[in-house]
Formats: C-alpha cells, structure tokens, sequence
C-alpha cells in the first residue's frame, strides 16, 4: 500500500508513453532534465560569450563555468546538481524557471563572481535560447533519420520502378501506375521535408535583447560596440545562428521549425496511410517487416508502425497550429501568455517528429511488397483498368458510343478481348488487341517518374 504521505514516495514522471507508444524513446534530450541542462548551459554561455569579447575577466569566466560544468555548446552542464522538480516548484510565482534558476546559479559561483550570472539579460534570452538549442539537437535526429528513410525508398523505388499496380482515385482502381512511382512520391515528400527542416534547424537563432529588445542593459554595461557584438558570440557559444535583431515577440524561429516539422509527419504519415490501406487483408499489396498481433484475434498482423505514424500525423497539425496561433497573438515587446504556451507545445511537436521518424526508417526499412498481391489485384476488374486507353484509342476508329457499349458489355462480365477484338475487326482497323488491352503498356512515364527522383540526400553531419 503507498504511504498516505506523498512526500515519502519515489517521485513518478507524469508522461512515460503509456498513452502515446510513439513517443517512447523520443524523449531523450527533451525531459525537463535535459531542459534545464540547456538552461543552465544558456546562462553560462553568456558568461562564455562575455569573456570571449574580452568584456568579463578571464579568471570570472573560468570560475563560472569550472561550477556550473560548462563544456561548450553540447549542453553539457550535469554538474550543476539542480534538481528540475524543484526549479518547477519555484518557477510557478514568477510564470519561468529562469527567475529562480539565476539565484540558484549565483549560490554556486564564488561571491565575487556573483554579479555576472544573468549579467544584463532577461529571462525571455535564456529560455528562449535554451529552447533553441534543445529544438535544433532533436531537429538533427530527425534530420539524419530522414536520410535514411531516403536511401531505403531509393532503392525500394529503383527496384520496383516496373512493377505495374492499380493506381486508385476516389477509392476505385483508375488506371495503371507502379509501385517504384508510389514509392518515388512517398520520398519526394520525404526529401522536401528534410530540406525545409534542414533550412528551419540552421536558421535557429540565439535570443539576446534584453528587458525589451533593445540590448540597453548590455550598452550601459558595455558600450554600443560591445553591446552589438555580443549576440554574435553568444551565438557562437551555443552553436546556434546570430540573431539579426532580438525576437521576443517576433515568433518566425518558432513557427517555421514547428511548420517543418509538421511537415516532416505529414510526408511520413502519407507513407503510413497508403502501407495501412495496401496492408488491408483484402488488398494486401505491402506489409510490415514485422506486425502487431491482437488480444482477440490471432489471425491479425496489424501495420503497428503505420497506425503509430497516423496517430502522430493526426496531432502534428493541431501543434503547428497553437505555435502559430501564441505567435500572432505574441503582443507588445514581451508576450504575455503566448510566449508560456509555446514551451510545451514545441517540446511535444519534436517529440513527435522524433517518434514519427523513428517508426518511419523501421517502417520502410521492413517493408515488403507482394508481387502476386499486386498482379492480382491489377487484373480485378478484368482489363477495365485501361478503359482510359480504349477510349484515346477506339473512339476514332469504331466510334464513341461503340467504345462506351464496350466498356458497360465489359462491366456486366463479358469477355473485354473478344468484345475489342470484334469491334476492331469489323471496322477493319489493323491494331494489336494483346497489346492494347496490356497494363503494362499504359504506364505513361511512371517508370521514369520514378527511376528519375531526386539522387539520394547526403547523410547529414552526424549529431552531436
């Protein structure tokens, strides 16, 4: 029985996946540990970036970062012995965890070193900077995840680049396509989401600005000169972009990286939804490498990975969405409410991403097609799937109404070749009935569609 005291009890994490087995093993390097890593990282590289221009003494910055355990932009800082639980408990009255963490701070720093934690900066510099940081490391694993979904869909491509299948509109088999073409899609989505990931993660910039954007604090500290070149080194200093100006109420970082990664699940969840409709037991053109079975049903191999991608391209967008709705509503030179509500958000759409890019390489690194399945299903509706090409091609020779009577006598179980060949032969056209009537001859350019997708993406730099 647990004690009635809850103080006596090991503290439990309030998300561990249990509802969202998508995310799990997604969190490392967003737990409120590793957020409160990056803050302490943020505060002390300020200190950093201030010995850099030679405006804090050397000896200082050396003491500061020897007790908050600063080694650079790698965020790691796990010597500061804080505990996250309790920075919470403290940031509830002032609406951040940077007000109490700077006191925090300063009991760890020699007295007379005191004075430059937090040194002309403001809360809304070191959150937003320590959020940047944790956002473009999650952004590289997704990044270099997404490299590889792209050389396994390449090669998946090349490979079935002539695999005639149904292509289906509205629900119902259109005309004939390839599987390499379904394919090739699937990894042009991949790959420009990658690029406009790639473009959002490099440009995340380093917050600096100040009470209210105007870096006065750092001019009367250090002169202008000072003052401008300071978020260049503080930039520097955590790995990320130099801001061109402060932007605490001008929220693009924000939304754009929340608009590629909303992409990112997009172009994964498009490949989960066509795997889950072609898995389908009456379909059963692809499967997973290795499927989920069900308490009740022993027959099932459910696209576990692709119902997971689902649920997660389900949410993405409602995400994207609140960024872009605290961005707008991010008023005067310091928000007031919209700026709180991007934290969790942000945390949970990289979350996500990471998750979603996770279950995507094991999806399509498994995934298998069955030939048989797709030729057999090709040939359902008995040679209808070209009527497209009857049409183009039977009309100017038998007429459009006589093409039509073809194409219903067909629909009703008649034979298609005998129906054709009669019709051809009793106008006296000279045409190849085999051939016309052969899929594979309609594929248009869906073969080179798909040997012709991008080359596959350089593996980006490997994460740090």
């Amino acid at each position: 029985m647990p004690s009635d005291d809850p103080s006596t009890e090991h503290p439990r994490a309030l998300d561990v996946g249990l509802l969202s087995p998508l995310t799990v093993g997604a969190e490392e390097g967003l737990t409120d540990d590793a957020v409160l890593d990056a803050l302490v990282a943020a505060e002390a590289a300020l200190v950093h970036a201030l010995g850099a221009r030679g405006l804090a003494p050397a000896d200082t910055v050396a003491a500061i970062e020897r007790a908050l355990g600063w080694r650079g932009a790698g965020l790691t800082c796990h010597k500061h012995g804080l505990d996250a639980r309790t920075l919470a408990r403290a940031a509830v009255a002032g609406g951040n965890p940077v007000i109490p963490l700077v006191g925090l701070l300063k009991e760890r720093v020699p007295a007379a070193d005191r004075v430059w934690i937090h040194r002309g900066a403001t809360s809304q510099d070191i959150l937003d900077s320590a959020l940047m940081r944790v956002a473009a490391d999650s952004a590289a694993i997704v990044a270099e995840t997404l490299a590889r979904i792209d050389a396994v869909l390449a090669a998946l491509a090349t490979a079935e680049s002539g695999t005639a299948a149904a292509a289906r509109t509205l629900t119902q088999h259109g005309v004939p396509t390839t599987m390499g073409l379904r394919v090739a899609n699937w990894r042009r989505g991949v790959r420009r989401a990658a690029e406009r990931l790639d473009a959002a993660r490099a440009a995340l910039p380093v917050q600096l600005g100040g009470a209210g954007g105007t870096l006065a604090s750092f001019v009367e500290l250090f002169g202008p000169e000072g003052a401008a070149a300071l978020p260049a080194a503080y930039a520097d200093a955590l790995g990320l972009a130099a801001p061109d100006a402060p932007w605490h109420t001008s929220r693009w970082p924000v939304t754009e990286l929340g608009d590629a990664l909303v992409q990112t699940v997009d172009a994964l969840g498009k490949i989960a939804t066509d795997v889950a409709t072609l898995s389908r037991t009456e379909i059963g053109e692809l499967a997973e490498g290795s499927g989920g079975g069900s308490s009740a049903m022993p027959q099932k191999q459910n696209p576990v990975a692709s119902v997971l991608l689902r649920s997660a391209a389900l949410r993405a967008p409602q995400l994207g969405a609140t960024l872009h709705l605290a961005a707008a509503l991010a008023a005067d030179e310091r928000p007031d409410g919209a700026w709180h509500a991007e934290w969790p958000t942000l945390r949970e759409l990289l979350r996500l991403a990471r998750g979603a890019a996770a279950h995507g390489e094991s999806l399509v690194t498994g995934l298998r097609v069955d030939h048989d399945a797709v030729a057999r299903n090709l040939a359902l509706t008995h040679g209808l799937i070209i009527s497209e090409r009857l049409s183009l091609v039977l009309t100017p020779v038998i007429g459009k109404d006589a093409v039509t009577a073809i194409v219903t006598a067909a629909g009703r179980g008649g034979d298609l070749r005998a129906l054709v060949a009669d019709a051809v032969s009793a106008a006296g056209a000279a045409l190849d009935v085999d051939a016309l009537l052969d899929p594979v001859q309609y594929l248009g350019l869906a073969p080179v569609l798909a040997a012709d997708a991008a080359p596959a993406s350089p593996a980006p730099e490997e994460h740090a």
